[in-house]
């Protein structure tokens, strides 16, 4: 076999390994924006940039094996004031494709040592996640299996076999399973629920393990805790409780035991290393500002050191084995009021070579985003109010003028973004959502135009007076 032959069988059988992974990420980055669109107004050069990276390692996959491993992610900067949609585009794309996701705040690194963390627990956290979510598919691929074992054990507490002799054993054996069937099905019905049974179950207590110290004593402190419960393994201990609660009891314990660790974890390596996207907030703040290397600045220019190894691609030893961050996808964020992208040290510089600049928002933003997207506050607020029973609208003139309020508060005191909205909302609707509970009439409550002006007013009187206080 000749050597190209050989390489395209082995690209074969990694294609086929990997079919399950690829056909998850089947979105084009049209697909990709579309879906953007419903959570994000706005902002649609970040959404393309975005799209085209998550895109490139779906195609990454696919490439043959001698040069995936040369294909490193893009990583991108994302530029713009709080509440633009930054996080919100991360954290949807990483929902988009079932990825693991973290978002850390780079502040937290400039205090390693006091109350901060060492940057490689960033990696840890991620890989946390990828096996909470794996662990999560299997348990959900297990869950009949699991059931059907918890009904056998439930049957056998609530009508133990008694021994008994009988010479006809073939008729005794099909009486047996006769009677198990009906048994079974007055379970399923739930007509036992509410019975008593006596049930061994695992002891939830834990022997505490506390260890406190600088630069990655929360690692140490997981694996001891990992030592510890191995050496004192869970007691098993017997509790009376209804079959309904047993059921809830017994069903995460045997779940538990068909699920494969061993294979979880591998797998959820893989799915990290792969697939995880890491978002480092307010990456601006560990900018020097003024690159005279004094002072605070230090403490900054360490934290990006420290950060340079990470994002460049080293390998990060976890608890569940060692960890390379080569194909992680990171992206970072900051308002970049004080410094700029340029004021980070070159080498992190150009680890982001993406860059994207995120606009403010308008009036004609905040309209949209108090009514298009699928979470919208809007949407949220009826929702909430109809548990009550009551019925909430909006006029479209009350919809704008809560947007030109909005709008103009952040213009002229600070400018947190659709953040502002939620501050607005709360306060227009206080009395509403206070007296629900207590409303007989009036089931149908319309928001008007001079309801909203009535209620906020003194948020805008407030920001008027706040030119003239020091």
């Amino acid at each position: 076999m000749d050597k190209d032959s050989k390489k395209e069988m082995m690209h074969s059988t990694e294609l086929k390994e990997n079919k399950d992974l690829i056909n998850d990420w089947e979105l084009t980055p049209s697909d990709i924006v579309e879906e953007l669109n419903k959570y994000v107004i706005g902002q649609d050069e970040a959404k393309r940039i975005v799209a085209i990276a998550l895109r490139n390692r779906w195609r990454r996959r696919k490439v043959m094996s001698h040069l995936r491993e040369e294909i490193l992610p893009n990583n991108i900067i994302m530029i713009g004031p709080t509440g633009v949609g930054k996080t919100e585009i991360a954290r949807r794309l990483a929902k988009l494709v079932n990825a693991p996701f973290v978002k850390v705040e780079a502040t937290k690194y400039t205090e390693v040592g006091y109350v901060g963390r060492d940057v490689e627990s960033m990696v840890r956290d991620l890989v946390e996640r990828a096996v909470g979510m794996v662990k999560q598919e299997k348990y959900k691929e297990k869950l009949e299996e699991a059931k059907r074992a918890v009904e056998d054990r439930i049957i056998s507490i609530l009508f133990p076999k008694k021994r008994s002799v009988s010479f006809d054993l073939d008729v005794k054996k099909e009486e047996e399973d006769e009677n198990f069937e009906k048994i079974k099905e007055l379970y399923r019905t739930g007509y036992f629920d509410n019975k008593v049974i006596e049930v061994e179950v695992e002891s939830e207590m834990v022997p505490p393990v506390q260890v406190l110290g600088p630069l990655g004593m929360d690692e140490i402190g997981s694996s001891l805790q990992d030592m510890m419960s191995q050496l004192f393994p869970k007691k098993r201990v017997r509790r009376k409780m209804t079959v309904s609660e047993a059921r809830t009891q017994l069903l995460k314990e045997e779940t538990e035991k068909l699920i494969d660790m061993e294979s979880v974890v591998k797998e959820a390596i893989e799915k990290a290393e792969t697939m995880g996207i890491i978002f480092i907030d307010e990456i601006d703040k560990i900018a020097s500002h003024d690159g005279k290397g004094a002072g605070p600045d230090v403490s900054r220019e360490g934290v990006q050191r420290d950060l340079l190894p990470i994002v460049e691609g080293t390998t990060v030893n976890t608890r569940y084995g060692p960890v390379k961050t080569d194909h992680i996808l990171f992206i970072a964020s900051g308002a970049f009021h004080v410094s700029k992208p340029s004021d980070l040290i070159p080498e992190l510089q150009g680890r982001f070579p993406i860059r994207v600049e995120l606009r403010s928002l308008t009036e004609d933003d905040f309209v949209k985003i108090l009514t298009l997207p699928e979470n919208a506050l809007i949407k949220q607020y009826k929702a909430l109010l109809e548990t009550e029973g009551i019925q909430l609208e909006f006029d479209p003139e009350a919809i704008r003028e809560i947007a030109s309020i909005a709008a103009k508060v952040n213009e002229e005191v600070t400018n947190i973004g659709a953040r502002r909205l939620h501050t607005i909302m709360t306060t227009l609707l206080e009395d509403i959502l206070f007296d629900a509970p207590n409303r007989i009439k009036d089931k149908k409550i319309i928001v008007s135009v001079q309801m909203v002006r009535e209620k906020l007013n003194k948020i805008v009187e407030n920001v008027d007076l706040s030119k003239y206080i020091l």
